[in-house]
């Protein structure tokens, strides 16, 4: 029985992912990749999914307590940024859709997703062979390119790019932008 391909993600603005396994290091590599998008005067927006129970606000801090407290969503906000917790009942796996309706489109050139593999939309495979994990791309249409820091063990379709290479990562970034406009 085959299940049903999801509908692509269609949003105002283009959103770009980045999957991978847990441990491939896709944080590590954004965290070097946004500073150099962003010199190239991008204003990126960020959607991270988590896999576990987290909290931004601490015990003992009012927005933790609030939220305990039973507050279904607690906005906190200073002169410098607003942080928004929804609690979700019953809960459930965050929906990307919603998420990036979140988003102000005025403030974003591109969106980097963390996560969310199993969702349709344009994603770059992270592929590390020594951790012993499939690939993603021969069952993902999705994956428009691969990142890997060894020579793949499966011939592969798409843009195969050096995981190390951050320059040349953000080069097919920065092509892969101006192809969708």
């Amino acid at each position: 029985m085959n299940q049903e391909a999801p509908a692509p993600i269609q949003h105002a603005l283009p959103v770009l992912g980045f999957a991978a396994f847990s441990g491939t290091g896709k944080t590590t590599l954004l965290t070097r990749l946004i500073p150099m998008l962003r010199e190239q005067g991008l204003r990126i927006s960020m959607v991270k999914h988590a896999h576990h129970d987290f909290d931004v606000d601490k015990p003992g801090k009012d927005s933790y307590e609030l939220r305990k407290a039973g507050a279904a969503q607690v906005l906190i906000a200073s002169s410098r940024r607003m942080a928004l917790m929804t609690e979700f009942e019953p809960t459930a796996e965050p929906d990307l859709r919603m998420l990036l309706a979140q988003l102000d489109a005025d403030r974003t050139d591109l969106v980097l997703v963390e996560g969310f593999k199993g969702e349709s939309f344009a994603k770059i495979e992270l592929h590390r062979p020594s951790l012993g994990k499939p690939l993603l791309f021969p069952e993902d249409p999705n994956i428009i390119a691969v990142a890997s820091d060894a020579p793949l063990a499966q011939a592969c379709d798409r843009p195969l790019l050096d995981l190390n290479d951050l320059g040349a990562m953000a080069a097919f970034v920065l092509q892969w932008l101006h192809d969708k406009h």
